[in-house]
């Protein structure tokens, strides 16, 4: 399964790609996620646990980073091992392009499972792996930039709303 988008953040590239980088970002914005540990430079291991259909597993998996190239982009590769439900593994080619006071976050993601996951069906899995891959950023997307202009936070979306940006002002 192969997807790509784009993420508006309203941030630099700088502390966008700052954020990339940081475990308890990353942490925060993979859905499902009850441990990761580990750095940028040496790999993240994580623990994530996920409901694809009637399939419900715990998933523990290793991320590493490479082709890193500072404020402009790198690859995210990893793979997770379920138990009985099987595993999972993919990557993300991320690009981030400086727009004004904005970085757009290009995004192409290519995801494989197997074991019973994959006998759920394509259409399943591809529909979770999409809603995973636009879960995680648009999570990223809402740590790491602050609302745009005009635009108000409810009570409960203020504390989490661009809190890597303002850690890192």
């Amino acid at each position: 399964m192969k997807m790509s988008d784009s993420k508006v953040i309203n941030a630099g590239p700088a502390t966008v790609f700052a954020a990339m980088l940081d475990r308890d970002v990353l942490a925060g914005c993979v859905p499902g996620c009850t441990e990761m540990s580990g750095s940028a430079g040496e790999g993240f291991t994580a623990t994530v646990v996920q409901k694809v259909g009637p399939v419900k597993a715990t998933f523990k998996g290793e991320v590493e980073l490479s082709d890193i190239v500072e404020n402009e982009g790198l690859t995210l590769t990893g793979a997770g091992k379920g138990g009985a439900a099987g595993f999972a593994k993919g990557g993300a080619n991320v690009r981030l392009e400086a727009d004004g006071e904005q970085t757009i976050l290009h995004y192409e993601v290519e995801a494989k499972v197997g074991g019973k996951l994959a006998q759920l069906g394509s259409r399943i899995v591809d529909g979770f792996a999409k809603k995973m891959a636009d879960q995680f950023f648009t999570a990223f997307q809402d740590a790491v930039g602050a609302p745009e202009e005009g635009e108000e936070d409810s009570a409960e979306d203020a504390p989490k709303r661009g809190w890597f940006r303002r850690l890192r002002s």
